[in-house]
């Protein structure tokens, strides 16, 4: 396979290159398999792991600040992007040193799209509600002590009116025109895009993470014979 990293991205293009070039990705393995969503690696745990290790948590001792560039890159089939821990430990979304995956995903249809937005859309509500439930949080720790039931019941019927006072005033989220018909003809992981940093793009070789994406797998998602990889810089 041959990918281009995005200079949009220069983090993560600068870290990418910096383990590549030290050999780090070498003999580690693509860990994580999952047939029409995606391809992992870049473990360091991976090298020599032994049959039925569960893979998945190694790495640098850093992790690299979000660098989402959306709509401009998205997750459309050959997406390069880093993988990561997930929000409930990790809000600022900061991505893994070295662990990465390459979209396979799958080809939508329209209906499928507008359903996705649908849900987009309520998250995005929730995300304010959540904003502002943080900044009550005292009130409602205080409400909970008190077993005041009927104080929280107030409180939440304020903020949630509140939450779409500040929706109406906020851009719905969508899925622009250009991204649809990417779904809609490529493929790939919608649902996954402005969560990772997309860094980069498989450009040759798509087929080749199609047969990475057919092979059987174990527990865990690793793959039951194992495939390893080594990555070279291209001038």
């Amino acid at each position: 396979m041959v990918a281009v990293l995005y200079d949009e991205t220069p983090q993560h293009r600068d870290n990418f290159i910096k383990l590549a070039r030290e050999g780090y990705y070498d003999g580690t393995l693509f860990h994580r398999v999952i047939k029409d969503f995606m391809v992992q690696g870049g473990d360091p745990d991976s090298k020599g792991a032994p049959a039925g290790k569960q893979l998945g948590m190694g790495g640098p001792s850093y992790t690299i600040p979000a660098e989402m560039i959306y709509p401009k890159y998205y997750h459309k089939k050959g997406a390069l992007a880093a993988a990561r821990t997930g929000d409930e430990v990790n809000p600022e979304r900061r991505s893994s040193g070295s662990q990465f995956y390459i979209v396979t995903g799958k080809v939508y249809k329209e209906g499928e799209l507008v359903q996705m937005e649908k849900q987009m859309q309520m998250q995005q509500l929730q995300q304010v509600f959540n904003d502002l439930c943080i900044q009550h949080r005292d009130e409602i720790i205080t409400f909970r002590k008190n077993r005041d039931q009927a104080g929280l019941q107030a409180l939440q019927e304020k903020l949630e009116k509140e939450t779409y006072a500040k929706a109406e005033m906020m851009e719905k989220v969508s899925i622009p025109a250009d991204i649809r018909e990417a779904y809609t003809t490529v493929g790939g992981t919608p649902f996954l895009d402005n969560q990772y940093s997309v860094f980069g793009e498989v450009v040759e070789g798509l087929e080749v993470v199609d047969k990475i994406q057919a092979v059987a797998t174990a527990a865990g998602d690793r793959p039951k014979e194992d495939i390893s990889m080594t990555v070279e810089v291209i001038e």
